[in-house]
């Protein structure tokens, strides 16, 4: 079976509002035009119905191969971008279907993350002051924060990809892909400091 062909998404924050980011993907997300200010206006079309799922969105706008965001916060672009560029990635590219019975809701997904997470992760890194924190579960991709010793911690990166996404998949192989939106070089207790 051939690997799905990686989808290239560019953004860039608006000059004049920076609530509102642009997505420029290389293919089509929508024909046409089409704004959504909220998310009942959203529910008639797949993908500004799944941006408006996360927490902050305020508005989409959807033109041939742009997305259009609007928040209603001020949430880091970087963090929030990853959120959008993901649920952008699983609509126009999604992961290959999974036999009706091993599919899983999000909730039972994020009950057995979480799982994982408090009785394999956490006590491994709670003995360097750190802690891994799930944020939200959408179409099967996992959305976590590192905080404490391992927010800024150099073997962050480890941790998450021989730790946390091995015993994920382990545990529950429906976790299609597990995203650190970790702000590692800010906090009230990172490991390392950001240099002055």
């Amino acid at each position: 079976m051939s690997s799905p062909i990686q989808i290239q998404i560019k953004a860039e924050v608006d000059r004049d509002d920076i609530h509102v980011c642009r997505f420029m993907v290389d293919r089509p997300v929508h024909s046409g035009a089409a704004t959504f200010n909220t998310a009942e206006e959203a529910k008639g079309d797949a993908l500004a119905d799944k941006l408006f799922r996360l927490p902050g969105i305020s508005k989409v706008a959807l033109d041939g191969y742009t997305v259009a965001i609007t928040q209603s916060g001020m949430e880091d672009w970087r963090q929030l971008g990853k959120r959008i560029g993901s649920t952008i990635r699983n609509f126009s590219n999604p992961p290959p279907e999974i036999a009706e019975g091993d599919k899983l809701p999000s909730e039972e997904v994020r009950r057995k993350v979480q799982a994982v997470l408090d009785e394999y992760i956490n006590p491994g890194v709670a003995s360097h002051g750190g802690f891994v924190e799930l944020l939200d579960v959408q179409d099967d991709s996992v959305f976590l924060r590192m905080g404490g010793g391992c927010q800024g911690c150099g073997a962050a990166d480890i941790t998450l990809k021989q730790g946390v996404e091995r015993l994920s998949r382990e545990h529950v192989p429906q976790v299609r892909e597990i995203l650190d939106t970790t702000d590692h070089g800010a906090g009230q207790n990172p490991y390392f400091s950001p240099s002055k």
